[in-house]
């Protein structure tokens, strides 16, 4: 994804209103280190490498003791659940970067263009809390008043909401998927996000991508974070779904038939999952693709910063650590994250890795991080192709 640039003109330099693509501003004068908060494809020298090694295989001595680790993984839902009680909508910012390195998002939308949102005398918001800006949402605080929000209705006006335990307040039978009564049946694009949280990522989606067509559904392990979504002013039921579900068991239900929607999306949730079990979801995850349709991904890197900044005595296994709130972590190369994708029967359309350095200019201080990127995508039958059978 690097690029360069012309004559007199900074590399990663975007058109005005549009954010930078990942992997477009390039440190090539060492001078300039502190002139931005980020650089892109930062290159590590042989010996930056062995150092992370040497990191990495010093806080992976000592393990953590078996019982230890069955405890956080019988307990994974609570600890997620105490993460977002204490932290609500306050720890993580809305990624204002979704819709540059993932334009599937929202395909017919503008997005060179900044947009506002007008309010009825003609004024537009400024950006902050519960407002949007160039298509960007902010959350805003829970409200008495929307406590008790209609959490859900469909174009046929079936209410319910799925629980941890794959129960529902109707049935699953009830919706008649097989037939298309389902939440979002007469949607022409619908996308799923896997591991929603707080809603950072789905109500930028919603605010952005203005299709009459679209639907979003949104799910979360932790029932904290879906009221929190659920909760939410920005919440429309008319166009979005919110449940919650345990990724890592089968018997849990989706509220949508298989085959039934365009892209799903998963952004720092596949690494907080036992690695012995991403297979698994993978495979259910591309049940649900219609043809053509796209996973989107971007997670922890090995190697990176987080991964190095951890003591001994948190290491699970191989790259896998727990972090102090018993949530956990695993770090991908992108060999790994391939095999995941391809053994599901997706195909590669991008698998990149994102070396950053962020930089603190008020401290003068850097920090080497590391992602990686991916979108795959769900082959069509031999002899289909995108437009329908071949003749």
């Amino acid at each position: 994804m690097a690029a360069t640039s012309g004559p007199g003109e900074e590399a990663g330099s975007a058109p005005r209103g549009r954010r930078q693509q990942f992997g477009t501003r390039l440190l090539t004068d060492p001078s300039r280190l502190f002139q931005h908060n980020a650089w892109d494809n930062v290159e590590w020298s042989e010996e930056r490498e062995a150092s992370a090694r040497n990191k990495v295989q010093e806080n992976s001595r000592q393990l953590v003791p078996q019982d230890k680790q069955d405890e956080y993984e019988r307990n994974a839902n609570e600890y997620w659940n105490d993460f977002y009680k204490i932290h609500e909508n306050g720890f993580f910012k809305d990624r204002h970067w979704l819709f540059t390195e993932f334009p599937e998002l929202a395909p017919n939308q503008n997005l060179s263009q900044p947009t506002s949102s007008a309010h009825e005398d003609g004024s537009t918001r400024n950006a902050g809390l519960g407002s949007c800006e160039n298509g960007l949402c902010s959350l805003k605080t829970r409200t008495e008043e929307h406590r008790q929000l209609d959490f859900m209705k469909d174009s046929n006006n079936i209410i319910h909401r799925l629980g941890m335990d794959g129960k529902a307040t109707l049935k699953l039978g009830d919706l008649k998927s097989s037939d298309g009564d389902f939440p979002g049946s007469s949607a022409t694009y619908r996308i799923l996000e896997v591991g929603c949280g707080a809603g950072n990522t789905v109500f930028p989606i919603l605010q952005t991508n203005n299709d009459p067509g679209l639907f979003v559904y949104c799910c979360d392990f932790s029932s904290t974070a879906v009221d929190l979504v659920q909760t939410n002013v920005e919440y429309d039921s008319s166009r979005c779904f919110a449940f919650v579900h345990d990724l890592c068991k089968d018997q849990s239900p989706y509220p949508m038939p298989e085959e039934s929607l365009d892209i799903i999306i998963l952004i720092f949730v596949l690494s907080a999952l036992l690695p012995e079990k991403m297979q698994c979801v993978i495979n259910s995850l591309t049940r649900l693709l219609k043809p053509g349709g796209m996973i989107l991904l971007r997670d922890y890197g090995r190697y990176d910063l987080a991964q190095l900044r951890f003591k001994k005595g948190r290491c699970l296994s191989d790259n896998f650590y727990v972090r102090g709130d018993g949530t956990r972590v695993y770090f991908f190369t992108q060999d790994e994250l391939d095999a995941l994708f391809t053994t599901a029967g997706l195909e590669k359309v991008q698998n990149l890795v994102d070396r950053r350095l962020q930089v603190n200019r008020g401290k003068q201080v850097t920090m080497h991080r590391v992602w990686i990127q991916c979108k795959y995508r769900k082959p069509f039958p031999a002899g289909r192709e995108e437009n329908g059978p071949v003749h």
